[in-house]
């Protein structure tokens, strides 16, 4: 579970009733999203940068700009939910960047009413670098090296931590009919602390997310 004090609050809960068969073509369905996202994603930067030098002069976030960073972490979460970190719901996320409450994935940021001019300039990079390995060692590949003997090696490439899990929570839903509720928790666990940092690291909030796994569907 989440503390009800953390002012970024990411929701996700598991549809009972998930298909054996449909998580093979949710990707391929996903694609407009994909496409909408690539914009919007710039547009962020874009967003941030100028919130970047609104907070250094006025300590503020520009409220229409911080309502449309939400907006798209909030849809990206439910297309992620949906297609591919999570797996949670067969139910198509809307082409929309407000709160959905008929939706069983959602974030919600607290809006600050002031931020602290000297954060901007180091939280988004030093501050959050533990943060950024954490990650990196649930969402990159690695590369490994097996000998198999003085002379041979074998190099393999190892898919991220989250791949794997949703990989073994594939098998279960296919075999049993049933995402295995212990290991969905530490997925969305997962994404929620990603989710944390990257509106810590885009400006949204100064408190810093903490170093640990919240997990559950709230």
């Amino acid at each position: 579970m989440q503390p009800e004090t953390y002012p970024v609050r990411v929701r996700g809960d598991l549809d009972p009733a998930l298909s054996r068969w449909q998580w093979l073509v949710k990707w391929i369905l996903a694609i407009p999203h994909y496409i909408v996202l690539l914009f919007l994603n710039i547009a962020v930067v874009v967003v941030t940068v100028i919130a970047f030098f609104a907070i250094l002069i006025t300590g503020k976030y520009p409220r229409p700009l911080f309502d449309f960073s939400l907006g798209v972490l909030r849809w990206r979460w439910r297309v992620a939910f949906y297609a591919l970190h999570a797996l949670g719901t067969d139910k198509y996320p809307p082409f929309s960047l407000r709160a959905k409450e008929d939706y069983p994935a959602d974030v919600e940021i607290d809006y600050p009413e002031r931020l602290h001019r000297g954060l901007v300039l180091i939280k988004w990079w030093l501050l959050a670098i533990p943060h950024y390995l954490i990650l990196a060692v649930f969402y990159t590949s690695s590369w490994h090296v097996l000998t198999v003997n003085p002379n041979e090696f074998v190099a393999y490439l190892l898919p991220p931590l989250i791949v794997i899990l949703l990989l073994i929570a594939l098998l279960g839903l296919l075999f049993t009919g049933r995402y295995p509720q212990g290991l969905y928790d530490f997925v969305l666990g997962i994404n929620r602390w990603g989710i944390r940092v990257r509106a810590y690291a885009t400006l949204m909030r100064d408190e810093y997310p903490p170093l640990r796994l919240d997990m559950g569907a709230r």
